[in-house]
């Protein structure tokens, strides 16, 4: 049985549209004829300017900042291809915001991730895409097919690339929730594991109580799967060159780099740190020790074998 639409349409709205570009020259097809702009009073104005009908159709935005009004062009994106008679349609999401209120960890807490899900699956979307969500669970928000990428293959290459690889280094986890995480990549660079030991009085805060694990005279390699202000990953890179790390790094899927995030990156030992485009990166904030490692050829295979009704798990090895 055909599940998908009559040909590949790739479109985007204004969040990302750099690395929508790329995912099209990947896929050999050219962007769709769209524009997305706002009318006098703020209100988010969506012209689709060809033909979608019986089509899959694949519409590409990150919920990076402003959060809010990319969040509503991908609704009324998808609303417009819903009642444009769009065979299929599938949000590309590279970066899923709103993600971090995944569940209620106090009283009157919303749970911003499923509100999210519920919003994108009423507006008509036959499916979504997407890469390292915050919470694995958050999976289970949706009631239509969910496709979950992995960035950390994308990262550990990088790094064995660089011989990153054995008894000289650490992977460190910058909390206790993504332990799993880095012990994949751990494994991966056949590196050993250790820890950081943190608490977070509230938001966007947090302080280093003790990392646990051996470090010392050795590459420590910090993963996680975003960095917001970057407090997290700086406090744990001054503690492992205090207490002994010969050369620290960093890594993320998503670098958000909200704040005083790249001064503190700046300021602090880490070497280098390693992010994708799943969220641009703003000339204002690119300094000379961020290394941007490109997404596109994995989303533009992923979108291939959706298309083609072919298995997307593959790509997680």
């Amino acid at each position: 049985m055909i599940t998908h639409g009559t040909g590949i349409k790739i479109f985007t709205g204004n969040s990302n549209p750099v690395l929508a570009k790329e995912i099209a020259k990947y896929l050999g097809v050219r962007m769709g004829d769209s524009q997305v702009g706002t009318f006098s009073d703020g209100e988010i104005c969506v012209n689709i300017y060809e033909t979608v009908r019986g089509s899959d159709v694949f519409v590409i935005q990150s919920m990076c900042h402003p959060v809010n009004d990319n969040l509503m062009e991908l609704l009324i994106m998808i609303d417009a291809f819903k009642r444009a008679s769009a065979g299929r349609i599938t949000a590309v999401i590279p970066y899923y915001g709103y993600a971090r209120q995944d569940r209620k960890a106090k009283a009157r807490d919303p749970i911003t991730a499923k509100l999210v899900a519920d919003l994108i699956t009423s507006a008509g979307a036959d499916r979504v895409l997407t890469m390292d969500l915050h919470a694995p669970q958050i999976q289970g928000f949706f009631n239509i097919p969910l496709d979950h990428l992995l960035g950390l293959p994308i990262l550990a290459k990088h790094f064995i690339e660089r011989g990153f690889e054995g008894e000289g280094t650490v992977v460190v986890s910058p909390d206790v929730g993504n332990v799993t995480t880095a012990r994949r990549f751990a494994n991966r660079l056949n590196a050993s594991l250790a820890i950081v030991d943190k608490r977070r009085p509230k938001a966007n805060v947090s302080e280093v109580m003790n990392i646990i694990g051996e470090f010392k005279g050795k590459r420590a390699v910090l993963i996680d799967d975003i960095i917001d202000t970057a407090g997290t990953v700086t406090q744990a890179a001054v503690e492992l060159k205090k207490n002994g790390a010969i050369e620290i790094y960093a890594c993320c899927t998503h670098g958000v780099l909200s704040g005083p995030a790249i001064e503190r990156i700046k300021n602090s030992p880490i070497k280098e740190l390693i992010i994708t485009d799943t969220i641009p990166l703003p000339p204002e904030k690119r300094i000379d020790n961020i290394k941007i490692l490109s997404v596109a050829p994995l989303f533009a295979e992923a979108i291939d074998r959706i298309y083609e009704d072919i298995a997307v798990s593959p790509l997680f090895e």
